[in-house]
């Protein structure tokens, strides 16, 4: 479940942040009522003179709350994630041991064909 789960809330998480930007970058800002009084900019929006304010600043709020909780959830699940390792390396299982091979100062054990062999 943590497998898709994760993926998924990061995914919703910078979707949510871009509309965030988005609907930002969408607004008036404070002064710019001021202007349009003045007849230097319009007053008329998509959604109205006063209307737009009220929508957008509310999904903006709505999906601030989405990313707040998304981040939230992220963190948790970071931190309580089962420990990966931390090289591929760490993964591969080391080979057997070799029988180790006598010296030629040792002699060679009683069942082993090692006096055969001609020097």
């Amino acid at each position: 479940m943590d497998g898709i789960l994760f993926p998924l809330i990061l995914t919703v998480h910078i979707l949510v942040g871009a509309a965030v930007i988005g609907l930002v970058l969408l607004q008036h800002g404070k002064g710019a009522d001021m202007g349009a009084a003045f007849g230097s900019g319009a007053s008329g929006s998509l959604f109205g003179a006063s209307g737009s304010a009220n929508f957008l600043s509310r999904m903006t709020a709505a999906l601030a709350t989405v990313f707040f909780l998304t981040s939230l959830g992220l963190s948790y699940m970071a931190t309580n994630r089962s420990q990966a390792p931390a090289s591929v390396m760490d993964q591969v299982k080391p080979p057997p041991a070799a029988p180790a091979e006598p010296s030629p100062s040792q002699p060679a054990a009683a069942d082993s064909k090692a006096k055969e062999i001609p020097k």
